[in-house]
């Protein structure tokens, strides 16, 4: 994120700034496209840039060796199988900004994390998920690792 951060404001930043003084240069800003474009892009840029600015901000480092894996938690790596399908799934339980199923990292706020959070290995979870995902119960395999 702090690489990000960087690009973004040195070199992004500085190219937008660039678009925008050349679009200025073309006279009438009133009915000049590539002005608002570039004043559009700058906006989203710094609205991103703050963003990012406040992720840091709020962020806590965590030491994974210190996670407890005696039962669900952020940063688990759980694996669960669906009773009623038989489909087994894996991923790891992340914060809402982090979250991308398809990295196997699925939000701790979605209701199979809220659901699995604090439980235990070996136990069985009534989970009521959104249509998508239907309605089951989960078992927690026997294991839990980071």
């Amino acid at each position: 994120m702090k690489k990000e951060l960087n690009d973004m404001i040195t070199v992004q930043r500085p190219a937008i700034s660039k678009a925008i003084g050349e679009a200025r240069d073309k006279g009438d800003l009133s009915e000049n496209a590539e002005y608002d474009a570039a004043r559009e892009a700058q906006g989203m840029l710094e609205l991103k840039i703050s963003q990012i600015q406040a992720l840091i901000a709020t962020a806590k480092i965590i030491d994974e060796s210190k996670l407890d894996t005696s039962k669900v938690g952020m940063l688990n790596k759980v694996k669960v199988k669906n009773l009623k399908t038989g489909k087994d799934m894996e991923f790891t339980l992340v914060g809402e900004s982090e979250a991308n199923l398809a990295e196997g990292k699925l939000a701790a706020s979605t209701p199979i994390g809220k659901a699995l959070m604090g439980r235990k290995k070996g136990e069985t979870v009534e989970v009521n998920a959104p249509r998508v995902l239907s309605n089951s119960k989960y078992w927690i395999y026997p294991y839990n690792s980071r």
